[in-house]
């Protein structure tokens, strides 16, 4: 799973195995992406600064769903997204309402 490496990060190696296993099983949902990223506390990605992003945006401009993102709540201060970071990046270019597919986990 991608978020592995990005989550081995930011929490302890004793609860990695189990965070993984807890996010494949998460609720769903959809959220809009500005609030994903104000969630997350962190600015939209332009495509001049990361490649992965431009090309997200062609893929959403042509109409390709975007697969979905991974968050966990309870790590830090702000929501951590474990994986999509880019994806919702780019959703948030394309329009900052558009309703971008995960799961989310909140952690006690």
């Amino acid at each position: 799973m991608a978020a592995e490496s990005f989550l081995s990060m930011v929490v302890e190696p004793s609860s990695l195995s189990e965070i993984i296993v807890a996010l494949r099983t998460a609720p769903r949902g959809h959220w809009a992406a500005k609030d994903i990223l104000r969630a997350a506390g962190l600015p939209r990605l332009r495509p001049k600064e990361s490649a992965e992003v431009a090309e997200k945006l062609k893929k959403i401009k042509g109409g390709v769903p975007i697969s979905p993102i991974l968050l966990v709540g309870g790590i830090r201060d702000y929501l951590v997204i474990g994986d999509g970071y880019h994806r919702a990046s780019a959703a948030c270019r394309v329009d900052e309402d558009a309703l971008v597919p995960g799961r989310l986990l909140w952690l006690s």
